[in-house]
């Protein structure tokens, strides 16, 4: 496996990072709150709101960054190395946009997120 496709399984991952943050931070998950996880998180405030928000975007954005990789990878237009370099980029930007999140950094969280669409956007154009 390349390293890109080992970022997108990274990428996968890093919204249930937020997930534990989000769950941890609202007042302590427990196994009763299992029954609808989604009901317990949608009372979440403060960082734990934002941690939750952050997992959704991760979910929203993770499969156009999936389908940019394996369309590089098939094309095969591109060197190896910089499609790798470019996954590389957008996992680095989705961790810096989850802290910029919880930190509620608002003005550069958008400036990050905006970095990992461009990156996605890149990895179509370097295999055009």
């Amino acid at each position: 496996m390349t390293t890109a496709y080992w970022c997108v399984l990274i990428a996968l991952l890093l919204p249930y990072v937020a997930t534990v943050f989000a769950k941890s931070g609202a007042g302590g998950f427990k196994p009763k709150h299992n029954h609808d996880p989604r009901e317990f998180l949608a009372t979440a405030q403060g960082a734990a709101k934002r941690a939750n928000n952050a997992q959704k975007n991760g979910f929203e954005i993770t499969p156009g960054f999936a389908a940019a990789v394996i369309i590089a990878h098939l094309a095969a237009v591109a060197e190896q190395g910089l499609i790798d370099q470019l996954a590389i980029a957008f996992v680095f930007s989705r961790v810096l946009y989850t802290w910029c999140y919880i930190a509620d950094w608002a003005l550069l969280r958008s400036l990050v997120w905006f970095v990992g669409l461009g990156l996605i956007i890149s990895l179509f154009v370097v295999s055009a």
